[in-house]
């Protein structure tokens, strides 16, 4: 799932736990990007966020590969946009307000979204309008979870080594809700160049701030570093914690090689579930896909327009091919990103395309503000962990 429960801090503290994120071109509001934040996985309709948390966006301008196959180093500029999201305690709302029996909420919350130059905006937790300031606007609560996959079949494919998916999947605990933060900002606030690279964290609030997680694109960590077996330089790390530590536009040298083995074993086990190698081996052992997943943003050009499905890679995959791209690339809430990935792990786009069995959520996302379905007021009850 795409980074839900992705790693033992996640688990033990989910209101921290980011599960998926987004970033388009506005299909309302040109000239605007919004970006989303999906956090606390199979969140309850009356679920709020963390006054001890912060949301934070980073954004930075990205230099493309100069020549064909020259690799994947969208290389980061220097300047950076970060985006922090805060709210209060939960206030207690009394019972005449709150509608005894109604099923409304009894708690309320405020929350404030701002960038380094005072520019903010504040509003009111599901209000559904959300708040503005001047460039952006932002809505914040409960949502349906537009995550696409059948978590199960790839699961099983791990487990089995051999491809599990069917014509006809099923998402794993379908209807479930996330807390969702989603701003709407003027592209002119964002660092120079078309090419930008998007990254959501969680972090402590306060003093001192420490990073509990951080995403860019889906299920880097849990299909492509959580499974252990094949690795034989790293086989008891859980490595998912180390890798939320490292610094997405920056990766650190410390625990680099680690990443780097876990990768290159995992994604050779992918690539050969079709009886072929369809990403050739560096003398060395080194994986061609290790360096874009260890990149992990998402690349989005603002100057594009919005388009539905379709986007999610191709501008990573164009600059391999030595070509221009021709979308706005990032992901969109409606994308089916997961085939995309399935594919090119699989037979490097070469074969035919790899399905989970999942084409849309059951409520898809709208193109209008706050983009994100309303969420379920009965979702199902997670699974107990034992």
């Amino acid at each position: 799932m795409s980074d839900h429960i992705s790693g033992p801090r996640a688990l033990a503290d989910p209101i921290a736990d980011i599960t998926d994120v987004y970033a388009f071109p506005s299909p309302e509001s040109p000239g605007r990007l919004v970006l989303v934040l999906n956090t606390l996985p199979m969140a309850k309709p009356s679920d709020l966020f963390s006054a001890g948390l912060m949301y934070r966006f980073r954004l930075r301008s990205l230099t493309p590969p100069t020549r064909e196959g020259s690799g994947w180093q969208f290389v980061p500029g220097d300047e950076e946009l970060v985006l922090d999201c805060v709210f209060g305690a939960p206030e207690h709302v009394s019972d005449q307000i709150a509608g005894p029996g109604a099923g409304q909420p009894d708690h309320e919350q405020q929350g404030t979204c701002l960038i380094p130059n005072g520019e903010q905006a504040s509003f009111r937790v599901n209000a559904e309008e959300g708040g503005a300031g001047r460039g952006m606007r932002v809505f914040a609560g409960v949502r349906w979870d537009p995550f696409i996959m059948d978590a199960r079949a790839a699961l099983a494919t791990i487990a089995t080594r051999k491809l599990a998916f069917t014509d006809s999947g099923s998402i794993f605990l379908d209807g479930k809700n996330v807390l969702s933060i989603v701003v709407e900002i003027d592209t002119g606030f964002l660092p120079g160049g078309t090419l930008v690279g998007v990254v959501a964290e969680t972090l402590t609030r306060g003093e001192f701030n420490v990073r509990i997680e951080r995403v860019g694109r889906p299920e880097v960590k849990n299909m492509m570093l959580a499974p252990k077996d094949f690795d034989l330089v790293n086989r008891d790390l859980e490595i998912r914690d180390l890798y939320n530590m490292d610094d997405a536009f920056h990766l650190g040298d410390s625990y680099a090689g680690a990443y780097r083995a876990r990768l290159d074993a995992n994604l050779a086990f992918w690539d050969g579930l079709d009886g072929t190698m369809d990403w050739p081996i560096d003398g060395d052992g080194s994986h061609p896909l290790t360096d874009l997943i260890l990149a992990d943003y998402l690349v989005v050009d603002v100057t594009k327009p919005y388009v539905e499905r379709g986007s999610f890679l191709e501008i990573e995959l164009a600059a391999r091919r030595g070509e221009s791209h021709v979308t706005c690339g990032g992901r969109t809430l409606n994308d089916d990103v997961m085939d995309t990935i399935f594919t090119q792990l699989v037979n490097a786009g070469r074969g035919p395309t790899i399905r989970d069995g999942v084409d849309s959520a059951t409520r898809p996302g709208t193109v209008s503000f706050p983009y994100l379905a309303a969420p379920n007021p009965n979702p199902p009850e997670p699974p107990e962990h034992h």
